[in-house]
């Protein structure tokens, strides 16, 4: 019987288990939005002076180089997420003392893979770029660009990844001060460099780097100070079966990132082939893609915030195995997800042309295919949230399988194959076709298989009740 008693101790005094849902949601949800806002406001506020001093073929540059920072984002999220989700299960069975090197092993696999990628990115810069689908006119705009802000990649992959760690630990506004602390530096490093200096692409991406330096600095500083369990360098030593299943646990947000940028990469390189064959030309279609992927990026970064809010509820409850907790989560987060869905799609629907303004001027078409592209692209963004909301519920709950498969439906599954197909019919209109499309059937294999979830969780709950 003691035995039995022992795992629930933790679950009694710690507050996931024990404070209203809602509560909780607001408190972890909040910050967490705030978080990937500014996260999402970054590039967006790069893009912003960038069009301003530099126009479209700046656009376009920045729109080519999106793929690398989602690398930088996949990985965060695999060990950034991976990590936090294996220390909550573990803390809501009981086990403090093995719950602690989950931290440990996933700060050092988020600064190991920064520094990798950094090195890559730098040694094979152009090849890369130009499969991601730059012409020759905008090549050295992203070259510069991708030049500084590599520098930063691992800086940003720490700090994406350890403010997982700090919600993971119950401080999810120390996350969000970390983040919010570099946006405000970037944003004005980049009115001064790029406006005031007129360094264009190089000082956008030197004012980025910065904000990325201080917003690590604070993380590392936080991580060496954790509340939960004391962070010791033993803990830091990497143990095969710890990275082997945070990986397994993060997976499920490292293919929908990787997804992302497979979908980025070819969606960059049709609009550049068919754009050629158009009355727009090559950088015109490539620009405005750019820009209303990067603006559809603050939607779902508050999305995203809302599925990371509800991890550390769920990932606990479901390991103290209180059902009924992990169910309102859930319902809290999807309900919140559609209503900001609703008033996105309300707003790309009327104010497309005012958006696009926003990052500068150009010629007729350019406003012409920008406001289609808003329009048609993303006509069923009112059902988007619920795809990363399941998709993290998932991971949450310690079943990757169903959270990596879900993560692919929209982008490798439905996204890639109809983008390969609808423009060899109507030229560059199948491209922003394949959006809305794409969007529809990933929302109806979401709905089905979070349905037939719930379904089997009540089950759970009470087998687990009699045996007891």
């Amino acid at each position: 019987m003691n035995e039995e008693k022992n795992p629930r101790e933790p679950q009694m005094e710690n507050p996931l288990g024990m404070e209203p849902v809602s509560s909780l949601m607001v408190r972890f949800a909040v910050p967490s939005i705030v978080a990937m806002l500014v996260s999402a406001l970054y590039n967006i506020v790069d893009q912003l002076f960038i069009g301003q001093a530099v126009g479209t073929l700046g656009n376009a540059a920045t729109n080519v180089a999106v793929p690398l920072t989602t690398s930088c984002v996949a990985l965060s999220l695999l060990f950034g997420v991976g990590g936090a989700s294996c220390f909550n299960l573990t803390m809501g069975r009981g086990k403090k003392d093995e719950a602690v090197y989950f931290v440990g092993n996933a700060l050092v696999c988020l600064a190991g893979s920064g520094l990798i990628l950094c090195v890559l990115a730098q040694v094979f810069m152009v090849p890369l770029l130009k499969l991601f689908g730059a012409p020759a006119d905008v090549l050295p705009l992203a070259e510069t660009y991708v030049r500084i802000t590599a520098v930063g990649f691992p800086f940003l992959i720490l700090t994406t990844g350890g403010c997982h760690l700090i919600r993971a630990d119950g401080s999810p506004q120390m996350a969000m001060i970390c983040n919010l602390t570099g946006a405000v530096i970037n944003t004005i490093l980049d009115a001064l460099f790029v406006m005031g200096f007129h360094w264009g692409m190089a000082g956008a991406a030197i004012a980025t780097v910065i904000g990325q330096v201080v917003s690590a600095i604070i993380v590392i500083r936080y991580l060496l100070h954790f509340k939960t369990v004391p962070l010791l360098p033993k803990h830091l030593k990497l143990q095969a079966a710890c990275v082997k299943r945070t990986a397994q646990i993060g997976l499920a947000s490292f293919f929908n990132q990787i997804a992302m940028m497979i979908v980025q990469v070819v969606l960059n390189n049709t609009l550049t082939y068919y754009g050629a064959l158009s009355v727009y030309g090559e950088a015109i279609p490539l620009a405005c893609a750019g820009i209303v992927i990067k603006v559809n990026q603050v939607f779902f970064s508050v999305v995203i915030g809302l599925a990371q809010g509800s991890q550390p509820v769920e990932s606990f409850n479901y390991g103290a195995e209180k059902y009924d907790r992990v169910r309102k989560a859930y319902r809290l987060a999807a309900t919140a997800g559609v209503i900001i869905s609703v008033l996105s799609f309300a707003l790309f629907q009327i104010f497309p042309r005012q958006v696009l303004s926003l990052f500068g001027t150009g010629e007729p078409e350019y406003f012409e295919f920008g406001v289609r592209f808003f329009r048609i692209y993303l006509f069923f963004i009112w059902l988007d949230a619920l795809q990363p909301i399941t998709s993290t519920f998932f991971t949450s709950i310690g079943k990757p399988a169903k959270g990596i498969f879900l993560s692919l439906t929209r982008q490798i599954i439905f996204f890639v194959p109809l983008l390969l197909i609808l423009p060899r019919f109507f030229g560059v209109d199948g491209c922003i076709y394949t959006g809305p499309i794409a969007d529809f059937m990933a929302a109806a294999v979401t709905i089905i298989m979070a349905f037939f979830e719930f379904r089997k969780m009540p089950k759970y709950a009470v087998q687990h009740e009699n045996a007891v």
